[in-house]
């Protein structure tokens, strides 16, 4: 599947780029036209002195029309893109999926305790075994 790769990371909502065992992912959402106006691209707002995005902010903004919609509405409308490498077949792939985040149970490799962790989960194309792509821990 041939998917289209964003330019810059300033038309992305979420992206990354890993490496899961001896895999490799590269996942991307772009953000979405607002369902408003249609033409400005929905994302953060920004800090009026300084410019910056407000990455805390609990919702989404149209800078256009400055239309709002709150974080839970707007992401769950979005599809993720992601380039793989299985790890378990070393197949190449790319896929779309639902920008949604489930909570599952994963093993902490150093502490070998299991944690619960909000995960993007899709399946290799090849084998059907699952690629977590796990949010950042702190």
């Amino acid at each position: 599947m041939i998917l289209k790769e964003p330019t810059s990371v300033e038309e992305c909502v979420y992206f990354t780029n890993r490496i899961i065992g001896k895999g490799k992912v590269r996942a991307w959402v772009l953000k979405e036209l607002c369902p408003q106006c249609k033409e400005g691209l929905m994302g953060k707002p920004k800090d009026p002195k300084t410019g910056k995005t407000k990455i805390r902010a609990d919702n989404y903004e149209c800078p256009k029309c400055k239309y709002s919609a709150k974080i839970e509405e707007y992401e769950d409308t979005l599809t993720c893109s992601i380039n793989y490498t299985c790890q378990h077949c070393s197949n190449e792939g790319g896929i779309q999926v639902l920008f949604k985040r489930k909570k599952v149970q994963i093993l902490d490799e150093e502490t070998k305790s299991k944690k619960t962790a909000y995960v993007i989960r899709f399946q290799c194309q090849k084998c059907s075994q699952n690629i977590d792509i796990t949010k950042k821990m702190k």
